[in-house]
């Protein structure tokens, strides 16, 4: 799998995917479609981010993890894989192949009960949704991340956890004139959310930057 420009020193990169434990066998489908069937390998997470999502699940045993992005479904699934009994993921995605595509590797993987998939924008899906949300992964169209955080945000359970992912977008974002209008989109969204009163955010340099975003108590 093509890995994305590295963000800190050569070689970095390599050597944490190396020393972090491997994906659950049955993501293999996964990054096989990944390579194949859908062509874009950068846009999937990475066995790394997906070890961070499963992680951050096992501590946080959240009831309902909202995924924003689904792409061949390998962040929904990393997130059901260690979900406690009763914790649901509802993944979104907007592309219909794309759709399709996670559908299927969702459907044969050990996780098919925990995972639901909604076909259509992932701003309707979060609008519909009632529940506290305890988890929210957002990998999605860069331009929307601040419209997905903003909706996320009141949906958050207190304790809950907002995890953006591409936040250093290869680097790209310390370049203030850059014409990469993804690039210019994830400066704003990171300049606004370090401004943002209601939350505390850290912005962590793993693989192209992964940002946890938390309510501040009250």
């Amino acid at each position: 799998m093509t890995l994305l420009k590295p963000v800190t020193i050569p070689g970095i990169d390599a050597y944490t995917a190396e020393h972090s434990s491997p994906d659950p066998s049955s993501f293999v489908r996964l990054s096989q479609d990944a390579e194949t069937m859908l062509g874009e390998p950068d846009l999937v997470s990475g066995h790394v981010v997906g070890g961070l999502l499963r992680t951050f699940v096992h501590v946080l045993r959240p009831r309902l993890v909202v995924d924003i992005g689904t792409f061949t479904g390998y962040s929904a699934l990393s997130l059901a894989a260690t979900l406690a009994p009763g914790g649901r993921v509802i993944t979104c995605e907007v592309d219909p192949l794309r759709a399709e595509a996670a559908g299927k590797n969702i459907a044969a993987s050990p996780y098919a009960d925990r995972v639901t998939l909604r076909l259509g924008p992932a701003l309707q899906t979060l609008e519909e949704i009632e529940d506290p949300i305890d988890l929210v992964f957002i990998d999605a169209d860069k331009p929307n991340y601040h419209a997905y955080f903003q909706a996320a945000l009141p949906k958050l359970a207190d304790h809950g956890l907002i995890v953006c992912d591409n936040t250093l977008w290869r680097g790209d974002v310390l370049d203030e004139a850059t014409g990469d209008t993804d690039a210019q989109a994830i400066r704003a969204f990171n300049d606004a959310v370090r401004a943002d009163p209601r939350v505390e955010c850290v912005l962590l340099s793993v693989r192209d930057g992964v940002t946890l975003i938390r309510k501040v108590a009250g």
